[in-house]
């Protein structure tokens, strides 16, 4: 790698962490049962532009046949850009009819082929399906699945002064991320986005191809209906349907004022960039900056634990990238917010040989939510992810792999890292059965990342991550098992090594890594809702047999 090309990746490696936070990817009676009739949302007021097909002629082919990991280009028939959801009902009719394998995609954030595998024909593209507009009659915020999480935040604040807490990657769209479970910077204080989402518009198929809208709530009185709502709080993306449009309000949120019915965010972040240089860190050091932060999350992991404003990622990096960095923000409008900010960095710190760098700088909310600190994300690289949650600190084990895997003198990639994001909070008050994001008394989430350019270099970079995954998990099976340390995977992370024996050697299936005893669930919807599998990927949920 040449040293122009070193830096380019380096400065890109910087905000790996957006990546991270926004990403995507997608019983015995229940499959024959009646149709059910649903309530509608409102329509859209004015007609919506004609949808348009894109085929392998055209000049705009190349850009919608990809998504944000270059490791992946599809080779569709034909891509359909959408702007209603009628249109998506036609565009799936007609796939149907003809046979072709459908594929569904928003943001284009799904990290394996789920999108772009050869035996898909048809792309329906939700990225111009993507308003934020608010439902008086409903009282529930519709947010479409193209509209970018960026775009998302701007508009629920400057029109009504509130959020939801998603993910910082600007370019994440609302339809694979939301359906994933959706994490971000205020989950902490405010849980998980599918703990707002009150109902989804969704187009399905039924056993006899007949294609539908319908809407699900949590507040749906058919149980069928309910069902599919739940499915979409965390059962992940290209699974049950195609949704078109999300209905967002506070579970217990009464009265008719918007203002009241998502969370108000802080008007203010306090935010911080700490770095310890590699130079002078040894591995005892290196043990006891990764323990200290994991120890402080298992301290505030708990729903009412003091502090859950503060959001931290420890990002850290190989030795080629000649530092480890931990960026942190929280509420800067509250009383001794400063002070405790410094006392995280000093407990995160203490008894580390190095002395760190540290910069703070305070930023308006929606200024924050642009901070290159979490937020960013490259679209001209290629990477490979992994994840974990953890249920508690780092065992002695588990660090000795990754200070290794992180000090390779053989790998110099200096942008590969292992990513530790604070979890937990009010993520914790939610019962597991509740939503179908089973893991509900975690306080870290973490990813082992590289990011390169080069296609030829992709059996290396691969090797290192499934390498350092291994070799931290070896005591299960070279995956986190759930158990009293680990707690299985994160689905919008989507990781296809989970179902290969090759690299799986436990006896937990990849569906039990995601959901857990949720997963039986999941599949009575699945055979509900779209009995043919015609949404499927490699990690599709199964439907539960007749």
């Amino acid at each position: 790698m040449s040293e122009l090309t070193r830096r380019k990746v380096l400065r890109r490696s910087a905000v790996a962490g957006g990546v991270a936070l926004g990403a995507t990817v997608p019983g015995a009676g229940l499959a024959q049962a009646a149709p059910v009739r649903a309530a509608s949302v409102r329509a859209e007021s004015a007609p919506a532009p004609s949808a348009v097909t894109v085929r392998p002629d055209d000049a705009r082919y190349p850009e919608l046949i990809r998504g944000t990991n270059q490791r992946w280009v599809g080779s569709p028939d034909y891509v359909r850009l959408v702007t209603s959801a009628d249109q998506v009902v036609d565009a799936v009719k007609e796939a149907v009819a003809a046979g072709k394998r459908v594929a569904v995609r928003s943001g284009g954030h799904c990290y394996e082929n789920f999108t772009t595998s050869s035996d898909i024909k048809v792309v329906i593209d939700l990225s111009q399906l993507a308003s934020v507009t608010y439902d008086a009659g409903q009282r529930v915020f519709v947010v479409e699945p193209g509209a970018w999480l960026s775009d998302v935040y701007s508009t629920l604040f400057k029109r009504w002064g509130v959020t939801l807490p998603g993910g910082s990657c600007p370019s994440v769209a609302a339809g694979g991320h939301i359906v994933g479970g959706g994490y971000g910077a205020l989950s902490r204080l405010f849980g998980l986005t599918v703990d707002h989402l009150h109902g989804v518009e969704v187009v399905t198929v039924d056993k006899d191809k007949t294609v539908r809208k319908v809407v699900a709530t949590r507040d749906s009185t058919d149980a069928r209906l309910r069902d599919l709502w739940w499915a979409h709080t965390g059962g992940g993306g290209g699974n049950f349907g195609i949704v078109t449009k999300y209905l967002l309000r506070t579970p217990g949120a009464t009265g008719s004022d918007p203002a009241k019915l998502l969370p108000r965010p802080p008007a203010e972040l306090l935010t911080s960039t700490v770095t310890w240089s590699w130079d002078g860190l040894t591995q005892t050091g290196f043990k006891r900056l990764v323990k200290n932060f994991g120890d402080w999350f298992v301290a505030h992991g708990g729903p009412d634990a003091a502090h859950l404003d503060l959001f931290s990622q420890l990002k850290a990096a190989h030795r080629a990238a000649g530092a480890i960095t931990m960026v942190t923000q929280l509420d800067a409008t509250r009383s001794g917010a400063e002070a405790d900010l410094d006392a995280f960095v000093a407990a995160v710190g203490a008894g580390v040989p190095v002395k760190p760098q540290v910069s703070t700088q305070r930023l308006p909310f929606l200024h924050a939510t642009k901070w290159p600190g979490f937020a960013g994300g490259d679209p001209t690289l290629r990477f490979e992810d992994k994840s974990a949650y953890m249920r508690a600190g780092f065992p002695d084990d588990q660090l000795s792999a990754a200070y290794h895997h992180l000090t390779r003198t053989d790998y110099t990639n200096p942008a590969a890292l292992l990513l530790i994001a604070g979890y937990g909070g009010r993520v914790n008050a939610v019962a597991p059965d509740a939503t179908a994001v089973a893991q509900r008394d975690s306080v870290m989430k973490l990813q082992y990342l590289a990011f390169w350019q080069d296609a030829a270099e992709d059996e290396r970079h691969l090797a290192w991550v499934r390498e350092f995954y291994r070799d931290v998990y070896a005591a299960s099976g070279g995956v986190p098992v759930p158990g009293r340390v680990n707690d299985g995977c994160f689905v919008n992370y989507a990781d296809v090594d989970l179902g290969d024996p090759a690299h799986n050697t436990s006896k937990t299936p990849w569906h039990a890594l995601y959901y857990k005893d949720n997963y039986p669930r999941l599949q009575r919807v699945k055979a509900a809702w779209d009995p043919r599998g015609i949404l499927r990927h490699a990690q599709s949920v199964e439907p539960a047999a007749d």
